[in-house]
């Protein structure tokens, strides 16, 4: 059984004059978040074997600053339909790839979404957010945790 980690960008910086929202960076929480859910994933033994990401800016550094703080690296690939697809598409996209964990780095709606469609919960991802998800053969899941940012990180 194959396992799917999805990660919401961490908190973004709304005030950083970017000119759109595919260039809105992250804030400072946002980089302190990202950190510690790097630090989590390493110290939980939980470190993905591929990361597909969001070309947002703020997914993108949520993803480098997870995987620098926490010392792991795992091959990486942009994926466009984790900004501008649909919840069928993020649930494939995670189905398709048959390693033993694939993660993925999105935005909401999307993310909490593609939770309830795998899972059937009915639970909302905070910026920072990650959520493990165990996969069926029939790409259904079960959701093995959901932890917010904030409880990994010192306020």
């Amino acid at each position: 059984m194959s396992s799917v980690i999805l990660l919401r960008h961490a908190k973004s910086d709304w005030n950083s004059g970017a000119t759109d929202d595919l260039n809105r960076p992250l804030a400072d929480r946002g980089h302190r978040a990202a950190a510690a859910v790097g630090a989590f994933l390493a110290e939980g033994g939980h470190v993905p074997d591929l990361v597909l990401c969001s070309p947002a800016t703020r997914a993108r550094e949520t993803l480098n600053l997870a995987m620098a703080a926490g010392d792991w690296n795992c091959p990486a690939e942009t994926a466009d339909e984790l900004y501008y697809g649909t919840v069928d598409q993020l649930v494939a996209l995670a189905c398709q790839r048959r390693v033993p964990v694939v993660m993925l780095v999105g935005h909401e709606p999307t993310m909490s979404d593609a939770l309830k469609q795998m899972t059937g919960t009915n639970l909302r991802m905070p910026t920072g957010a990650l959520a493990r998800v165990s996969l069926n053969p029939d790409n259904s899941g079960r959701l093995e945790w959901l932890i917010p940012s904030r409880l990994l990180t010192d306020r």
